[in-house]
């Protein structure tokens, strides 16, 4: 019997990714200022870059 290969990581890979660097730049935004507040903003702008990415046509 074939052994079936799990579509876990496949299905929840990217959302996973998502939702981990959005709480990073949250958690960041609470810490401090200087360098915390780079951090923050870039937790938070990455997962905002991912999903507009879905709203620009594929290159061809």
């Amino acid at each position: 019997m074939m052994k079936r290969e799990s579509r876990f990581w496949k299905v929840f890979g990217m959302p996973g990714l998502i939702a981990l660097l959005g709480a990073v730049g949250l958690f960041a935004a609470l810490l401090g200022d200087g360098p915390w507040d780079v951090l923050a903003w870039v937790g938070l702008a990455l997962p905002v870059g991912y999903s507009l990415r879905g709203f620009w046509p594929a290159a061809r």
